[in-house]
């Protein structure tokens, strides 16, 4: 209901669906940037703490990086369909 409301808004201010699929996949993006911040960050420190472990927690750290990753590839998609829109 949000969503279309402003996308009535932006319709008529004269905002394109190139524009707001832009907009959207920008801010869409900034949530894999952080999750992968927050990750590698939490990596490393755990890495600090235990040595011994460093091989599991890089391989776990890859894993969740590939599955942020694949929010900021969905959100590339979806930027390609709200163009066509």
């Amino acid at each position: 209901m949000l969503l279309a409301q402003a996308a009535e808004t932006a319709a008529t201010s004269g905002i394109t669906n190139k524009g707001l699929a832009a907009l959207t996949y920008g801010l869409g993006a900034i949530g894999p940037g952080i999750g992968i911040g927050y990750l590698v960050g939490q990596s490393v420190q755990a890495m600090a703490r235990q040595p011994e472990a460093a091989g599991m927690v890089r391989t776990t750290m890859f894993l969740g990086i590939a599955f942020v990753e694949a929010l900021a590839l969905i959100g590339f998609v979806v930027f390609f369909l709200g163009q066509g829109a």
